[in-house]
């Protein structure tokens, strides 16, 4: 194996940047601010799609597909929605290229352009609301409840991969409905839907809340988060779900006519996560020797490393534990047997530390005859010896340690990170040195944006959890209803 990883305490920055490159997850493009998701990490990715899928498809939802490219005038029909995705869209003004007569290669062929340009989708709300103005007459076409899987483009100018990136996967939701309150009900759901998937599945603990105005999607009346916090303290939006009210609906005349024959407009709601989640799991759990996967969506969730001499011990070993990786297979149970001969067992070992494997089991000759194997789990480095007798009931049980303990470690450290401040002196101490800040805030865009621009701290959200306590603002000393959860972030 390579030279080990740069510490998360001397560079948090680049030990990401090398765990993502030397986990073999992801690489730059060729093209700037774009990445490649390699096998590994796109197996990763799979499993978050397949959870997320099937906790939408419980939820009543089906998936469908809408066009890459937009027409400019749909984007600009919703005044707040183009001034928000404005600065981030590519734009596509000619369809075609010719030979350079001066021997240059090809050039746009000026003769080729666009009667009218279309954006690169920076997200879908547009396109979709042109199309169901065609699918919306009555009260019994709603609701519409969609999701579809793709990938959007908004031209960043600081990327890093994953968390920030040119182009990347997602998916978004987008439905509608007859009254206010199933839209605003479907924007609460699909929030819990995020929530229970970053908890459950990443074994990241998040906060529920809603977005300040300035902070809310452009074109929605809205917004609620999930916030997470990372190991540097930093938080990181892992997903957002948002009541459009009828605003999409007015902008393209979806009407439907109600029960009492009355035309109405429609109501909406958007709803997204992407591989900013990959980012998330790696950022709140990972170590200085590698990736920590909890085992929901480890891509391997069991390997067995055999040590042998010769053919003749692997075939023993291997058909020794071939009942235990059929069981375990037959389960659902993701199992590697490595009888790769190229590499040593201890080049392996640290090979699926940094990968993250969850349990890693190495068995030998003299293991076989003592009816016993070597255990180790990735979230601890701890090693156990255990009978081979009951081995499938104890890795089952073992896995489901490991995922709940991922889970608790990470909990605990936002708890930890978490700080009441009530002076203006706490507050810039205490942003600089990470994590979760509770502090009084006005109300005003003003201050919000001040504070921003003096420290960097946004406001991540406003608890849904919200009690009112009076207060002083933690910046401008005015009257405040209650706490607001401000940090640095991604």
């Amino acid at each position: 194996m390579s030279k080990s990883l740069p510490t998360r305490s001397e560079n948090y920055s680049e030990w990401y940047n090398e765990l993502v490159k030397r986990a073999n997850l992801a690489e730059n493009s060729a093209v700037r601010g774009c990445m490649v998701i390699k096998p590994y990490g796109y197996a990763i990715w799979e499993k978050m799609q397949r959870a997320l899928d099937d906790m939408f498809k419980e939820t009543g939802h089906t998936n469908a597909y809408f066009p890459l490219f937009i027409p400019k005038s749909f984007l600009s029909k919703e005044a707040s929605h183009v001034e928000g995705f404005a600065k981030e869209c590519a734009v596509i003004t000619h369809y075609r290229l010719k030979n350079d007569p001066g021997g240059e290669g090809v050039i746009v062929d000026p003769e080729a352009k666009l009667e009218e340009e279309l954006i690169v989708r920076p997200t879908s709300e547009t396109v979709i609301w042109n199309s169901y103005k065609n699918w919306v007459q009555s009260h019994r076409d709603l609701p519409i409840l969609i999701n579809q899987w793709a990938n959007v483009v908004r031209w960043e100018m600081r990327t890093r991969i994953f968390l920030r990136t040119a182009e990347f996967l997602w998916q978004e939701g987008h439905t509608a409905h007859a009254t206010r309150d199933e839209a605003v009900s479907e924007t609460a759901q699909m929030l819990e839907v995020y929530a229970k998937f970053a908890e459950e599945w990443m074994a990241v603990p998040v906060l529920r809340g809603r977005k300040t105005p300035n902070e809310r999607f452009a074109g929605a009346d809205d917004t609620l988060c999930i916030e997470a916090m990372m190991q540097d303290g930093k938080a990181l939006q892992a997903g957002t779900s948002h009541f459009l009210g009828q605003n999409f609906a007015k902008a393209f005349d979806v009407k439907f006519q109600d029960k009492n024959g009355n035309l109405e407009y429609v109501w909406g709601t958007s709803w997204g996560v992407s591989t900013r989640l990959m980012g998330a799991l790696i950022m709140a759990h990972s170590d200085d020797l590698g990736l920590v996967l909890p085992p929901r969506l480890a891509p391997i969730q069991v390997v067995i490393v055999p040590i042998y001499k010769g053919e003749e011990q692997l075939n023993a070993i291997y058909d020794r534990l071939l009942p235990l990786i059929n069981e375990l297979k037959s389960h659902g149970v993701s199992v590697k047997f490595d009888d790769d001969d190229s590499a040593r067992p201890g080049w392996k070992f640290a090979e699926y530390e940094l990968k993250g494997v969850p349990v890693r089991i190495a068995v030998g000759a003299r293991d076989l005859e003592n009816n016993q194997v070597e255990v180790a789990r990735r979230d601890t480095l701890s090693k156990e010896t255990v009978s081979l007798d009951g081995l499938y009931d104890y890795l089952v049980a073992l896995l489901d340690d490991i995922q709940s303990n991922i889970y608790n470690k990470a909990l605990k450290f936002r708890k930890e990170h978490t700080f009441k401040v009530d002076t203006w002196e706490e507050f810039t101490r205490q942003i600089e040195e990470g994590g979760f800040l509770l502090a009084h805030w006005d109300g005003t865009s003003e201050t919000e944006e001040k504070i921003k621009e003096l420290t960097k701290a946004t406001i991540r959200c406003i608890p849904l959890d919200f009690t009112e306590e009076e207060g002083c603002c933690v910046y401008s000393g005015q009257p405040s209803r209650g706490r607001v959860i401000f940090a640095k972030a991604y």
